[in-house]
């Protein structure tokens, strides 16, 4: 059936739906930061270009960090009292987490040379490295989400919901 309505964005109360929406930015924002890098090559570091430049720095280094402490805090234990099967998966996942925080670390040091004039340019290569890497790791990750829908109770989803929105409140 086709519903042309609006769908109603997910909440806490359905944590891993957020986890999902979460990876739905995720994809968003490489894909400007794709654009940003091809942009800067044209245009220079211009106002439209900090623009995007804020929008991508704010995500990855608000909400992407969260996000990944849903994971690690909460989900992924959750996850194992669960399914312990998804141990190996797991430790592999949280692994990731530190690279991608590296490769940010990175575009965000690009970031700052391109705002305080010291760069013109964003390199290409690390635009895709970041972006491979994040989809390499959400494609690894998704159907962990999956299995926790079929595997963790209600009950556990409601607190880690709450949690992880605590988590928002506080920071």
């Amino acid at each position: 059936m086709l519903t042309l309505s609006p769908q109603p964005a997910p909440t806490w109360d359905d944590p891993i739906a957020m986890l999902y929406a979460c990876h739905g930015n995720v994809r968003r924002f490489c894909s400007e930061l794709q654009r940003l890098a091809h942009y800067l090559a044209e245009n220079g570091c211009d106002a439209d270009a900090r623009n995007s430049i804020a929008r991508i720095r704010r995500y990855f280094s608000q909400a992407a960090p969260l996000h990944h402490d849903d994971e690690e805090q909460d989900f992924f234990p959750a996850l194992l009292a669960h399914a312990p099967h998804a141990a190996d998966a797991v430790a592999q996942l949280a692994k990731e987490h530190h690279t991608l925080s590296t490769l940010w670390a990175q575009v965000e040091a690009r970031f700052t040379a391109l705002e305080n004039g010291s760069s013109h340019t964003f390199p290409i290569g690390l635009a895709n490295d970041f972006t491979e890497s994040y989809h390499r790791h959400m494609a690894w990750e998704e159907p962990l989400f999956d299995l926790g829908k079929q595997v963790l109770p209600p009950s556990v989803l409601a607190q880690m919901g709450k949690v992880m929105a605590a988590r928002r409140q506080s920071g």
